[in-house]
This record gives C-alpha cells, structure tokens and sequence, in this order.
C-alpha cells in the first residue's frame, strides 16, 4: 500500500478510537413472581424491572365464581381484578400499555367495549380482541395486560 493510503486509513482510525467506550452490561433484572394458587399452576403477575405480565383475568369475585349477568358485569370483574393485581406491585390502571381481551363470542365486542373504556379515561393501551372457542370457567371474557410502573405518570 502506499503511503497516501496507510495515512488516510490511520486518520479516519484515529476519530473512532478517540470515542469508543469499552462495551458494559447492565445487571439483569430478575423477576419476581407473584406466588401460585393452590387453584392455578401460574402467577398472577411477573414483574421484570418496572414492567409487569398480568396472566389473563377472568370476571370471577373471591368466591371464584363468574360474576353474573354476561359479558358487562364479567368484563367489570375482570378489569377489577386487573386493577387489584397492579396495585400489588404498586402500579395503576393509568401503567398498563397493551391488552389482549379474549373473547367467547365476537358479537359481544361492544358491550364488552362500553364497560373496557371506562376502565381506561386517561389513555387508552394498545389493545388485540380475539374471539375464542372457550375460555376456563365457561367464562366470556379473560383479560390479560402489560403494564409498565410509572408510563402513566404526568
């Protein structure tokens, strides 16, 4: 090579070892796993960091029973149930970015949709529907989130 080159490849070198930074890694956040029921082999939530993995919340009370009177009320269970988990590890309804609502019936999108929005005033999450061939209990709807610690904030 000449010496024109060998200069050049040395000047436009020279820039990037100035600036290059020795490559670090973060710690790796570990999970936390909200403790199984007796009833159900999994967690209610995952939290990883400030994100957080709801399982999907059916519309049944603490009796384990579906709350009565359709898709509305159960669609109201769910998302109550949602919130209660969330404050567990200190988030809010205002934290969660994505749902996924599973539904046993396509026709009953839109009373589910009335009684979701109210659940949501301040932003709406992303959110998929998908009309299912059952859910556990014979239930209507199962509602599953993902929610980020802090997202909602002002």
């Amino acid at each position: 090579m000449s010496l024109r080159i060998l200069s050049a490849l040395a000047a436009l070198a020279l820039p990037v070892a100035l600036f290059a930074q020795p490559v670090t890694k973060d710690p790796v956040a570990r999970a936390e796993f909200a403790a199984a029921s007796a009833a159900a082999p999994l967690s209610q939530y995952v939290r990883v960091g400030e994100t957080i993995y709801l399982s999907g919340m059916l519309g049944t009370g603490a009796d384990g029973a579906l709350a009565g009177g359709g898709i509305g009320p159960e669609t109201r269970q769910a998302l109550t149930n949602v919130r209660a988990a969330l404050e567990k590890v200190g988030a809010t309804m205002d934290d969660v970015v994505k749902c996924t609502v599973f539904l046993a019936d396509m026709a009953e999108w839109g009373a589910m949709n009335e009684v979701y929005t109210t659940f949501f005033p301040k932003h709406k999450p992303a959110r998929s529907a998908v009309g299912v061939n059952g859910l556990a209990r014979n239930g209507r709807v199962e509602i599953e989130c993902l929610a980020v610690r802090g997202a909602g904030a002002p």
